[in-house]
């Protein structure tokens, strides 16, 4: 499985000049603390990320400086150049970078930069669990064999 395979197609992105209210009120909507900031690609119809805004970045460059949100934008907050993984990019690959980063989410993109998903760490555990957990029933398994047979 590589770094495509696993990430959120469904991504929620915003653009660097939207008003910085307007992405905390998209994160608020749809339940994320994450928006990867977006402009046009040279492809029709897709979309580059340029950077990413945290929930936390927008408190700490706001309520922490006591700056009136209202009065800044996107790019006023947002991380640019944000750290990405390829799509082909195994999942080992994309921890590695994740640790070097110290960041959680990942864009994902495509062979020409374009935005294709978004990977988090919650997706990489979530899918190491599930196989811990098939390797454990295969443990589990070979003992109620051995046991039948056994007796």
């Amino acid at each position: 499985m590589n770094v495509g395979q696993l990430c959120q197609r469904k991504v929620i992105t915003v653009e660097p000049g939207d008003e910085l209210v307007t992405a905390a009120r998209l994160m608020r909507e749809k339940h994320v603390g994450f928006l990867i900031v977006v402009e046009p690609a040279e492809q029709e119809g897709h979309v580059v990320p340029v950077g990413v805004i945290t929930d936390r970045d927008i408190v700490v460059a706001t309520i922490a400086l006591d700056v009136d949100p209202k009065t800044l934008r996107v790019d006023d907050v947002m991380t640019r150049k944000p750290t990405v993984a390829l799509a082909e990019d195994s999942i080992t690959d994309a921890l590695c970078q994740m640790r070097s980063a110290g960041v959680r989410r990942l864009p994902v993109v495509g062979d020409y930069g374009h935005l294709v998903g978004v990977l988090s760490l919650d997706d990489i555990l979530t899918k190491r669990a599930e196989e811990l957990e098939a390797a454990a029933d295969v443990l589990v398994k070979g003992r109620q064999i051995e046991s039948v047979m056994r007796r």
